[in-house]
């Protein structure tokens, strides 16, 4: 691993695929940390959309780690698309597009490493879903900065719904450090927002049902 400066402070960059395992080996599971919520929740066909979708994902509660890891892995596959799609859309430049960047690359690698640890635990991995973003996402970099805040600030809250789920010690003491690394994308893109970057001083958590609600819209199947 080699470290990547992150607005002044340094973070660990995964470089490759040893790398990515050793890194979920020592701190896991950010997907539910990683998770979405988008502006269409009052879509008419988000109720029947979300059902479906959480039909094809074991309640956490009732199924175990596995069943958390492959939510965890449906919401970071649709993170790490929409920060690819953005930074592609060449919105950003200088400072705003110095610490998106390892944004992009840290929600990529949370895919991988997680696909990564579903196999190595004996699972399988979700499929990846088609996702759909509004036309005016892309458009702008207020829109794309004022989405990218919003799945972060509120997908922190996904994250905290789920811990208590975990049943694993070291995937649960694991899962600390990647939050944290979640906590920073939220407070930078707050910050490139003006927003609060510090907006509490305990995280709320979000419910799986009310995530899926959100996330919804974004999923096209």
């Amino acid at each position: 691993m080699e470290k990547q400066i992150f607005d002044g402070q340094p973070v660990v960059a995964i470089s490759n695929e040893h790398d990515r395992r050793t890194f979920l080996r020592s701190a896991l599971i950010v997907g539910v940390g990683a998770g979405f919520v988008g502006y269409k929740v009052g879509d008419p066909t988000s109720g029947s959309r979300a059902s479906a979708w959480a039909g094809n994902l074991a309640a956490p509660s009732a199924k175990g780690d596995l069943e958390i890891l492959n939510y965890a892995l449906t919401l970071e596959y649709l993170e790490a698309e929409f920060y690819v799609k953005g930074l592609e859309a060449g919105l950003l430049k200088g400072r705003e597009l110095d610490l998106v960047t390892p944004i992009r690359d840290h929600e990529t690698a949370h895919v991988e490493a997680v696909t990564a640890t579903i196999n190595d635990l004996g699972g399988k991995p979700v499929a990846k879903p088609k996702f759909t973003f509004p036309a005016s996402t892309f458009k702008s970099r207020e829109n794309f900065l004022a989405t990218a805040s919003t799945f972060e600030e509120l997908g922190v809250k996904a994250y905290h719904g789920q811990v208590t789920l975990i049943d694993s010690v070291e995937i649960l003491g694991a899962a600390a450090s990647i939050a944290g690394v979640e906590s920073r994308h939220a407070a930078i893109l707050a910050d490139l927002t003006g927003g609060e970057p510090f907006p509490q001083p305990i995280e709320a958590s979000l419910p799986m049902s009310a995530v899926l609600k959100a996330a919804t819209p974004f999923i096209a199947g």
